[in-house]
């Protein structure tokens, strides 16, 4: 039984924080951000608006999308690191707002590469057959976390959140290989400090990421039997335009064949690759039947790679 995904949704909030509205907040300007980064703006949800709501308006999406129902949802995942308290969880209070009575429920904290071990962790229950359908959601409010008053890190993030509900697809479908990993000791490169705000060593996460993006792409191809030349689609993890070249080019891969929204929503963390596959289909990007490979990595350090052939 191969594990793929059912249906997918996203949500960001109608907020738009642009490059030039924070050259007003701090010492930047749109030029540097661009062409060091990629990112033009970011979504920035209001307080009103936690990371629960995020997760519950791209939940209801998915859902949609799949024609799965709330009541038939045997786990809820919710991939984030900045749930709305310490507990209980995100995937609790959407498990109640859904109405997903059977389905139990738990946050997992991997920050940027929270999607794919969420994924991976659903492919191992639909396989086994213990579980039927599990929603899979990457959902980030960093706005909460992000000192605005730091020039390195207030122009990456953004809000949003996407989510994927994971259940039986066929045979040749769903997810083929796929690398999870951890390095603990790059931990202090990429963290929450002591003042509740994210703190990154640019310089060591880009070294990092440049490496680990392309490394763990070639692995689940290898893994999986195929080569770069199978490749139809690569959605890497939305941080910085840099890096994702980075990986492209391992890949050797065309432009058009790697998925690029960091330009219009910033670094969303758990939430950009599933944000991503859903701006691709409505862009006729991806298609049934197409070899998707997803790869992220964020703080802790930890990554995470994904071989998928599209479709049900």
């Amino acid at each position: 039984m191969n594990a793929g995904i059912l249906g997918i949704g996203k949500f960001v909030p109608e907020k738009i924080l642009t490059n030039f509205d924070l050259e007003k907040m701090v010492d930047t300007n749109d030029e540097w951000i661009r062409t060091r980064t990629g990112i033009e703006q970011r979504r920035i949800a209001g307080d009103d608006m936690d990371t629960s709501d995020l997760a519950y308006n791209a939940a209801v999406a998915a859902l949609k999308n799949s024609g799965v129902s709330a009541e038939s949802l045997d786990m809820i995942l919710v991939a984030t690191v900045t749930p709305d308290q310490p507990f209980p969880t995100v995937a609790c209070m959407l498990q109640e707002r859904l109405g997903a009575v059977k389905a139990a429920a738990m946050d997992i904290s991997a920050a940027c590469a929270g999607f794919m071990y969420g994924m991976i962790t659903a492919k191992q229950f639909i396989e086994t057959g213990a579980y039927k359908h599990i929603l899979v959601i990457g959902v980030e409010k960093l706005s909460k976390i992000t000192n605005w008053e730091d020039r390195n890190t207030a122009v990456l993030f953004g809000d949003g959140a996407g989510a994927a509900v994971i259940g039986p697809v066929s045979d040749d479908k769903g997810i083929l290989s796929f690398e999870l990993g951890a390095d603990g000791t790059g931990g202090k490169h990429l963290y929450q400090n002591e003042n509740d705000h994210i703190y990154m060593n640019g310089r060591e996460v880009f070294k990092f990421a440049v490496r680990q993006m392309g490394e763990s792409s070639l692995n689940v191809l290898e893994k999986a039997g195929l080569s770069k030349e199978d490749v139809d689609f690569l959605i890497p993890h939305q941080a910085n335009i840099r890096i994702m070249e980075a990986a492209r080019q391992r890949l050797e891969l065309p432009e058009e064949k790697m998925s690029k929204t960091v330009h219009k929503y910033g670094n969303t963390s758990a939430a950009s690759i599933p944000i991503s596959i859903v701006d691709e289909l409505e862009a006729g990007k991806i298609k049934d039947g197409d070899l998707l490979v997803m790869v992220g990595f964020g703080g802790g350090l930890t990554w995470g790679a994904i071989a998928m052939r599209w479709g049900r």
